[in-house]
């Protein structure tokens, strides 16, 4: 199926990844308009180095080669436009991994076990999968640990993981809001896998706790799509053991602060009891 090409503007200002495939058609849909102003050009001749520096130059040059707008991209491409003007873009570009990806993994596993095994993936897989996040990942992270009939694969799951370029992992359950286990979301039967996803309120107030770039920057790509009441009544209600514990609080304060600008909401307190 055919997607159509997004603004070239709104790809690389609003989204902190970029996929490569994506830049490139709308470098193409850009390049199709007539009188293009300074910053435009500019923008184009930052998108056509930065996938030159991601994809190398041999397959740049055959994607032009099959490009209708070929030479009004190399036009610009050519002109002195000076220094760049979009410095973090080739840090933006990446090839992300897709949840059909994930999926073939997880069908790979389940394919080869004997008997019907449940998973509750979390993390940025999680993210991927429900469609709040995209990026690159190498982790498919299991709560708690990998079942025992998933362990016992042994050097089959290492060439899994070697086939599909994901490794399945595991994360310790109390780092997820209390009930979290009653807000899972069915991903159904991926061959004799049962896989649930950890909701995304929950994968994003876990990372809310962290210092680890990759999870502060996952919180600035899907905090946006949240609705933050339903993200403070959660915190509230259900993070009560990290927002009291002396390491992990002062990094929720700090993201919390960095996201919205104002102090971390505080746990619910307990209602005081009326006199009968």
């Amino acid at each position: 199926m055919v997607t159509q090409a997004k603004d070239l503007w709104s790809l690389v200002l609003d989204q902190r990844h970029v996929d490569p495939r994506e830049l490139a058609a709308a470098v193409q849909k850009e390049t199709q308009g007539e009188g293009l102003d300074f910053r435009t050009r500019l923008l184009i001749r930052d998108s056509l180095n930065a996938l030159k520096d991601y994809w190398g130059a041999e397959r740049l040059a055959f994607w032009l080669a099959q490009c209708p707008q070929r030479r009004q991209i190399e036009t610009i491409w050519q002109e002195d436009l000076g220094e760049p003007g979009f410095p973090f873009l080739k840090e933006q570009v990446m090839e992300p991994t897709r949840p059909e990806q994930i999926e073939r993994c997880l069908r790979d596993v389940g394919d080869q076990l004997h008997q019907i095994v449940k998973v509750s993936v979390g993390g940025s897989a999680s993210l991927i999968l429900l469609g709040y996040l995209s990026r690159k990942t190498q982790d498919i992270d299991v709560v708690d640990e990998l079942p025992k009939p998933i362990r016992d694969l042994g050097k089959r799951l290492a060439e899994i993981a070697r086939l599909h370029r994901l490794e399945l992992a595991h994360f310790q359950s109390h780092y997820l809001p209390r009930g979290w286990e009653q807000r899972l979301h069915s991903r159904g039967s991926l061959g004799r896998l049962q896989v649930s996803l950890v909701d995304a309120y929950d994968v994003i107030l876990s990372k809310l706790f962290s210092i680890r770039e990759k999870d502060r920057d996952d919180l600035l790509t899907v905090v946006p799509q949240l609705a933050k009441e339903t993200l403070v009544r959660r915190l509230k209600e259900s993070a009560g053991p990290l927002l009291t514990d002396p390491v992990f609080r002062p990094r929720a304060e700090h993201n919390w602060y960095v996201l919205f600008g104002e102090s971390l909401p505080s746990e619910t307190p307990p209602q005081p009891q009326t006199q009968s």
